[in-house]
């Protein structure tokens, strides 16, 4: 896209958010002019708007220079910039609903006043006053989360434990501890204290094996320097792998030349070798214990257009295809849909991230809910099908908006055990 579309583009996107300020303002200041409290309520809108807009700023910002690393201030804009904004939009939609109902009441009137129809009985102030503050109540518990999400939610680490049975499993691999992370996303993150304390959870678990699903970066390999030292700490018995993501090839970034881009490639596999990562770019390890074997394969990603399609199951199997039991690293959950479930070598569990559960949505006890579901029917959590089963990781960091409302980041515990 040239500047001057870009130009344009952001213009175009100003007049709109100063449409929808002054639209939101003028419908609640008939409310804020009766308050005793409206010269509070009149600068507290005000102030909210110009937090936003700062926030726009640096959301703007950040799109277009991509910085290897962010604080916590920008982040808290940028944050408040979205909250503030699907806050607006949902008043927005109860105070269109409103008008539409005022301008069928004014038409009504106007009709029945042609006929000597009583006006009076038109009349609905309090219908009307009902929708405004049903709009505000609605409007209010997102925006009060997505607060709660860009300062405490997006480091609220759960760990989320399972136990799954396998007819295959080596006898030795019984209670055999999987810990799975994914998308990290290094240049997101604004406090490295909450990070060592992540790391420290997930060392607390006492895995046998570390798998991370991928995604490192956002966009450039330089951007884990600052973490390299915390991850270096992971500790499993069997060691760390991990696989690449869609973030990790650098394909969000504009660089001056392809020999730039690849040197990013190349300084990416050094970094996760000096924390310690095996990366399985279509590779295969083999895990021993007590004689018997399990199967370790990554695949690079593999997800529909316009991610990239690099993942090759075949040469990911090269050499030891026929290991009994098997599991597989693929980024994107896409892949398991679309060419894990058919492949004639028998996958027992894939582990994939790529969707954070959109770092927004319900999950509470025989309830799970996200946005995100329309666009991937594996999301978030357990999927089995033809007796091939998916673990879909909710993430670790976060992404675009800074926080993490209902859907938490995550450290999933997977415990293997024998079938009976």
């Amino acid at each position: 896209m040239s500047t001057r579309n870009i130009s344009i583009s952001l213009i175009w996107t100003i007049i709109v958010l100063a449409v929808l300020d002054l639209y939101v303002y003028l419908a609640l200041r008939k409310g804020i002019q009766k308050s005793k409290y409206k010269i509070f309520l009149n600068a507290a809108y005000i102030v909210s708007v110009i937090l936003s807009y700062v926030g726009f700023y640096y959301l703007y910002f950040y799109f277009n220079s991509k910085p290897l690393n962010v604080s916590l201030l920008p982040n808290l804009f940028i944050g408040y910039f979205f909250s503030f904004f699907a806050f607006k939009i949902l008043l927005t939609a109860f105070f269109l609903f409103e008008d539409i109902l005022r301008f069928f009441t004014v038409l009504v009137r106007g009709l029945r006043s042609l006929v000597g129809a009583d006006k009076e009985k038109l009349n609905r102030p309090g219908r009307r006053g009902f929708i405004r503050t049903a709009g505000l109540v609605v409007a209010g518990i997102p925006f009060a989360s997505m607060l709660y999400g860009i300062t405490k939610g997006k480091y609220n680490f759960k760990v989320n434990r399972l136990t799954l049975h396998f007819e295959n499993l080596p006898k030795a691999f019984e209670g055999f501890k999987i810990l799975q992370i994914s998308d990290i996303h290094s240049g997101s993150f604004d406090n490295q204290q909450a990070i060592k304390d992540g790391i420290e959870m997930i060392n607390r678990q006492q895995a046998d094996v570390i798998l991370f699903t991928g995604d490192l970066v956002n966009n450039d390999s330089r951007e884990v320097v600052p973490f390299i030292k915390d991850f270096k700490n992971l500790r499993a018995e069997h060691g760390v792998y991990s696989v690449l993501g869609n973030h990790d090839y650098g394909d969000y970034k504009k660089w001056d030349s392809e020999e730039a881009k690849q040197a990013n490639m190349e300084l990416l596999y050094d970094y996760q070798k000096e924390m310690g990562f095996t990366l399985l770019n279509n590779e295969n390890s083999i895990i021993s214990k007590e004689g018997e074997t399990i199967g370790i394969y990554g695949v690079e990603n593999w997800g529909n257009p316009p991610f990239p399609q690099r993942g090759d199951l075949d040469i990911a199997l090269a050499g030891n295809g026929s290991e009994n039991f098997k599991i597989l690293m693929s980024h994107d959950p896409t892949h398991w849909d679309k060419k894990v479930i058919d492949h004639p070598a028998h996958f027992d569990l894939t582990l994939s991230g790529h969707t954070h559960g959109m770092q927004f949505g319900v999950e509470i006890p025989g309830f799970k809910w996200s946005p995100i579901k329309y666009i991937y029917p594996q999301w978030a959590g357990l999927y089995e099908r033809k007796k091939q089963l998916l673990y879909v990781n909710r993430g670790f960091g976060f992404l675009g908006f800074p926080g993490r409302v209902g859907i938490w980041p995550e450290i999933t515990v997977i415990e293997l055990s024998k079938k009976v």
